[in-house]
């Protein structure tokens, strides 16, 4: 209600001043038909903005008030210049407008784009005193490439447990591509897997993502990897990723990881010794006698004595589970097969 009523009173006035200039004298009086068509030119002007308001629903901040601020730094800007060389320029002449006039159009356009290219490193400061921006709440997940490949990132963003900003780096995406591109079938699939991901997200209404194109100084001669450590550090977010080495190399920076193997793992039954297991023995294990079978989840079963019922079902006794970041394993002990529960019953 409150923008219904700012956006009609803005149309009145915009009328107002549209009425005001046609009646007064910096008008030409020839032709007759010049003050209507600029109260009409005023009014539809007004019409323009508020339509161009509705249809931009989502406004950005940052975007805004970069905007503001570098209307306001580069009109004080010309301001003092004007002031500065007041002596030395003819207040009379009609070059001196026009050239200021161009001077304060390019200091506003300069002043606006430097702080569209750093508004997320914007500090304002007196001395004594850094007004900095201070992050609370929810902190950004810079995404890494192996994490969009693997693709359950977008099914673990779908549930909505994820409320934070998703940043995809432009040299993580370079690298998809280069994948995609890739002569290898099996890469190029791979590839093309993680641009489809990047675009399931992106058609997300309700996923924030955000497409990293700034290149930090701390990332010449960078190799990908400790870009996005370096990346998630500038920005106080978190690393999501599969890759045990970047794993490690963000811990080494103090940099916050989610891992999602390890929130896969953590996900999964817990089975405890002397709980029974049901699973298929799929191959020969490493050891004499194994079995190697996987539950529905992937978590691969050993089974001790097993090796005699490949591709049968068979009933088991947990004896021991091994936790690490590439899965978990479960060790069980051979009871019986299915088969002869079978034929028992």
């Amino acid at each position: 209600m409150a923008l219904v009523i700012l956006r009609t009173v803005f149309l009145l006035i915009a009328a107002g001043v549209g009425a005001q200039v046609a009646q007064s004298d910096i008008l030409p009086r020839e032709p007759a038909a010049l003050p209507w068509l600029v109260f009409g030119g005023i009014v539809v002007l007004a019409a323009a903005v508020v339509t161009l308001d509705v249809l931009t629903r989502q406004k950005r901040l940052e975007t805004i008030t970069a905007i503001y601020f570098g209307l306001i730094i580069g009109l004080f800007l010309t301001y003092i210049l004007k002031t500065a060389f007041g002596t030395a320029l003819n207040p009379d002449s009609p070059y001196t407008t026009w050239a200021l006039l161009v001077l304060g159009m390019v200091l506003c356009y300069t002043c606006i784009s430097i702080l569209l290219q750093t508004k997320d490193d914007f500090r304002f400061i007196i001395p004594y005193v850094e007004f900095a921006k201070e992050i609370k709440g929810l902190k950004p997940y810079v995404l890494d490439t192996s994490v969009v490949i693997d693709g359950r990132i977008a099914d673990v963003v779908e549930t909505r447990i994820i409320d934070n900003q998703l940043v995809m780096p432009q040299f993580v995406i370079a690298e998809l591509q280069g994948i995609a591109d890739s002569s290898d079938k099996l890469k190029r699939g791979r590839g093309r897997r993680g641009l489809d991901i990047l675009n399931r997200l992106r058609s997300d209404a309700k996923v924030d993502l955000l497409v990293w194109d700034r290149e930090l100084p701390e990332f010449a001669g960078q190799p990908v990897d400790q870009k996005l450590v370096l990346l998630a550090k500038h920005l106080d977010g978190k690393v999501v990723t599969n890759d045990y080495n970047l794993n490690k190399v963000a811990k080494l920076h103090n940099v916050g990881v989610i891992n999602l193997n390890d929130l896969s793992n953590s996900l999964k039954p817990i089975f405890l010794p002397g709980e029974p297991i049901e699973v298929r023995v799929i191959k020969a294990g490493e050891e004499s006698g194994q079995g190697v079978g996987y539950l529905e989840d992937g978590t691969m079963v050993v089974v001790e004595g097993g090796r005699n019922y490949i591709n049968e079902t068979i009933y088991g006794v947990v004896t021991s589970v091994l936790q690490t970041s590439a899965g978990r394993m479960v060790f069980a002990r051979f009871e019986r097969a299915l088969s002869d529960a079978s034929e028992s019953a």
